[in-house]
């Protein structure tokens, strides 16, 4: 087996998310493929596998800390890289994805990929009683939250917009979290080149609360929402990490096919030997 670390929606060096994609792991199990994901300690680990249904250029499983994703953004446009610097070929004029949603396109630009936005499997204003323990998590007063709603394409985000990027940067949360807690923050900003602010949170396998450093499913939630409501209109830039140390960049755009989140990527290791 081999193993590639790339970087996710970079804004410079070592700026975005890191991810491992893992190659020539099918024989391994599920409890093998979890525990390599927990050691390695990124908020994802991917495995590149051949495809089982048509139309699909290669499948992909996605692991967290604690378990198993149908879809995740960053996992999606790195895997898409990594397969591509490994010698893949589209069959078509995009790269397509099997995961746990289906089939997901991929564009490619250079450095730069984009994929289309999955339909959300929840969407919608979250009610008070939904609402409470998201604001409580946060450590937000009801006032400040313009509107909740479902983003939940697959990780089951809750997306609080709140009144700026300042009021999203200042947000300090509290730290013990119960699992499954998966919570985006979304502030419009003033900052020249950037249209809204983020930041995105999940509990570890302790129960823990982490923030991500750049998160391209929440990225497409509320992208859909945005669009949805006029709130942005044709394309968008997002900020998200800074508060981890990261500096990432967002690419958002709608189309006549969709919602496509996108961001540049980067090859840091390649193809290193793993041994499990």
């Amino acid at each position: 087996m081999k193993i590639d670390l790339v970087d996710v929606f970079v804004n410079g060096a070592l700026s975005g998310n890191p991810l491992a994609v893992v190659h020539g792991g099918r024989d391994l199990s599920d409890e093998q493929m979890q525990a390599l994901t927990r050691w390695l300690g990124f908020s994802e680990t991917t495995f590149l596998l051949p495809p089982t249904q048509g139309g699909a250029d290669y499948r992909v499983r996605i692991f967290y800390p604690a378990g198993e994703l149908p879809f995740a953004g960053h996992p999606t446009l790195g895997t898409a890289f990594a397969w591509l610097a490994a010698g893949g070929v589209p069959a078509g004029p995009v790269v397509v994805q099997q995961c746990g949603v289906g089939l997901v396109p991929v564009r490619v630009a250079g450095d730069r990929l984009a994929f289309r936005a999955p339909d959300l499997l929840r969407s919608g204003p979250l009610t008070e009683e939904e609402l409470a323990p998201a604001l409580a998590a946060m450590g937000l007063p009801r006032e400040a939250v313009v509107e909740a709603l479902w983003a939940d394409n697959g990780p089951g985000w809750k997306l609080l917009r709140l009144s700026s990027a300042e009021a999203v940067l200042a947000v300090e949360p509290e730290v013990r979290q119960p699992l499954g807690t998966n919570i985006g923050l979304i502030g419009p900003s003033q900052e020249q080149g950037v249209d809204w602010e983020v930041r995105t949170f999940f509990t570890n396998p302790l129960g823990l609360l982490a923030e991500d450093p750049v998160t391209g499913s929440l990225n497409a939630g509320a992208a859909q929402a945005l669009f949805a409501q006029g709130l942005a209109q044709g394309s968008y830039v997002a900020a998200q990490g800074r508060r981890t140390g990261a500096d990432g960049r967002v690419y958002v755009e709608q189309d006549e096919l969709g919602v496509w989140i996108g961001g540049a990527v980067r090859m840091v290791a390649q193809h290193a030997a793993l041994e499990i």
